[in-house]
């Protein structure tokens, strides 16, 4: 999206593919996971984005194959040639070879994925209602979140507050007793990517909230009732959220460019691929190092890989030099609920109640559409002092891991 908003005043012509037809902010798919936020507020429509770039038309088609040789793109609606190319597919969700959790668990990488964890949470928790084995209901109402970066204690410190501040008010006959969430991590810390220091405060913070918070576990399979512990332990939960890994969209696989870690293709430091001089890799998909280290998989670094992508293309144009890409870290947020965040800005670390005022002004900055900012922040303050959330809603059919648990819900 910034790619192609740098080129708006470029003399090309800018065709965006995308098999969805909107915008997702996914920095906070945890909350419509956890009832705080309708998918409505994350998301915003594409052509009303562009609606005033007159040199863009948008393809609404699914990529299911990049021919570098013949510069084309095939789609799901037919082939797109191009004379430069910008691929930003982003990331999918890397199982690291865990199958079971694959088929029995729950990734957080779309809208759909965060619908469906608040259904089946909400579900599960109905379901509790009417069963007599203690041990059954403490199954039920066990959540397991998988990973200890910024998406797993995000999401850790959410659930907790919606079952102790929500769900503990909908349903009387809750005990505290027969709620577990549960963290694991593989490493010895949350947060790898940030100082130490915060690291300890947000395992602090979240334990204060109620969180198991289990350390060096790792887990081995999820049969939907069971998870297995590479360590020999087992904890039986209904409900597994992998938090714990991302790669590189497989699309890049077919490419056939050198990929390096986490499948990533290769760039040079104008963000160009190796031999094909018109294609830009950026964001997820793109592997390059700094210092020693690969770039994060984050926002912004696809945000500023874009401008440098987009600038270069219009310097090729021009028939003027390239420009290195150099990455300028803008800081790391993370939250762990209400009044709790922790924030590495410049050098500098906080924690506490400013740190999560900065988390919030931050995420409604960079939220697309003016509406969609004002209803984040009515939601936001609503639930701040009101201790409530309105998306509590079991949409469809959920997806349940056992068909025989809904006919129950159905049934009642």
């Amino acid at each position: 999206m910034n790619a192609a908003r740098a080129l708006q005043e470029a003399p090309v012509d800018v065709i965006l593919i995308d098999k969805h037809n909107y915008h997702l902010f996914q920095p906070l798919l945890y909350q419509v996971a956890t009832a705080g936020l309708s998918p409505t507020d994350i998301a915003y429509p594409v052509r009303a984005i562009f609606r005033k770039q007159k040199n863009l038309e948008f393809h609404l088609a699914e990529v299911t194959r990049i021919d570098v040789d013949e510069n084309c793109v095939q789609t799901s609606m037919g082939p797109v040639k191009y004379e430069y190319l910008i691929v930003a597919v982003g990331g999918e969700t890397n199982y690291f070879g865990v199958e079971s959790v694959a088929e029995n668990g729950f990734d957080l990488k779309s809208l759909q994925d965060a619908v469906s964890i608040r259904n089946h949470i909400l579900s599960m928790f109905e379901l509790a209602e009417q069963v007599e084995d203690p041990e059954e209901r403490m199954r039920l109402r066990t959540i397991v979140v998988v990973g200890g970066g910024p998406t797993g204690v995000e999401c850790a410190g959410a659930i907790s507050e919606l079952v102790r501040l929500v769900l503990q008010k909908d349903f009387p006959n809750l005990e505290p007793s027969e709620t577990r969430i549960i963290l694991l991590e593989m490493m010895d810390r949350l947060l790898p990517a940030f100082p130490e220091s915060l690291s300890r405060k947000a395992s602090q913070k979240l334990q204060q909230k109620r969180v198991e918070v289990h350390f060096q576990s790792a887990v081995t399979s999820y049969d939907g009732r069971r998870v297995e512990l590479k360590d020999g332990d087992s904890i039986d939960a209904a409900t597994l959220i992998w938090a714990a890994g991302v790669r590189a969209s497989s699309l890049l696989n077919e490419i056939g460019m050198p990929q390096g870690r986490q499948g990533r293709v290769v760039v040079e430091p104008t963000l160009q691929v190796p031999g094909y001089p018109n294609i830009y890799v950026i964001g997820d998909a793109a592997y390059m190092e700094d210092g020693d280290q690969p770039l994060p998989m984050v926002a912004p670094v696809a945000i500023q890989q874009a401008k440098v992508a987009a600038r270069n293309i219009r310097r090729t144009i021009e028939g003027r030099e390239l420009v290195l890409f150099e990455y300028k870290d803008p800081g790391s947020l993370a939250t762990i609920g209400r009044n709790a965040a922790v924030a590495r800005v410049k050098g500098i670390n906080f924690s506490g109640f400013v740190a999560w005022l900065v988390w919030l002004v931050v995420h409604l900055i960079w939220l697309v559409g003016f509406r969609n900012r004002l209803l984040v922040m009515v939601n936001w303050i609503w639930d701040y002092f009101l201790y409530d959330r309105g998306v509590r809603l079991i949409s469809g059919t959920p997806r349940s891991l056992y068909p025989e648990e809904i006919k129950e819900i159905e049934a009642s």
